[in-house]
């Protein structure tokens, strides 16, 4: 299963990057959501080889995903494996400047399924595609939105 989606953000690339580049951010993030959330690295700077430890629930059963940061090229690209105990994804952000002060995002993730209970969660999502692909752009927007404002005010 596949899906993208892309928004132009009207704040330099630089400062996108550095934006999705804030893993802590991220990390707090999902922990307010209750996600676990462990980041297996020594070093605090985002770079090729981080990686992610996570616990979550779907469907009231918990779920583990490890994830690894398996491309990283300031400032335009960042590739994540991700893989559980019946899937695989691979994520990829993209940036690209339109112009000084305008960047469009682009998030394409890919999901694959290893064994058959994976394979009917997946079917399940692909049941509800529409919908999930309305959220994933909303939110994509919704995030777009928010860095525009911090980088408006400094923040």
């Amino acid at each position: 299963m596949q899906f993208s989606a892309q928004e132009d953000i009207e704040v330099p690339i630089d400062t996108v990057f550095t934006m999705i580049s804030d893993f802590e951010r991220f990390e707090r993030m999902a922990l307010r959501r209750g996600i676990e959330v462990r980041r297996i690295a020594d070093s605090a700077v985002p770079q090729t080889g981080t990686a992610w430890e996570t616990e979550f629930k779907i469907r009231g059963k918990p779920r583990q995903i490890a994830i690894e940061m398996t491309e990283y090229d300031s400032p335009s690209l960042m590739r994540f494996q991700s893989s559980s105990k019946g899937m695989n994804g691979d994520t990829v952000v993209e940036l690209l400047a339109l112009s000084q002060r305008r960047t469009r995002l682009r998030i394409e993730t890919s999901l694959g399924a290893k064994t058959l209970p994976a394979r009917l969660l997946l079917q399940s999502l692909k049941l509800g595609q529409s919908r999930f692909r309305r959220q994933f752009h909303t939110r994509l927007s919704e995030f777009a939105r928010d860095m525009e404002e911090r980088h408006l005010h400094g923040a």
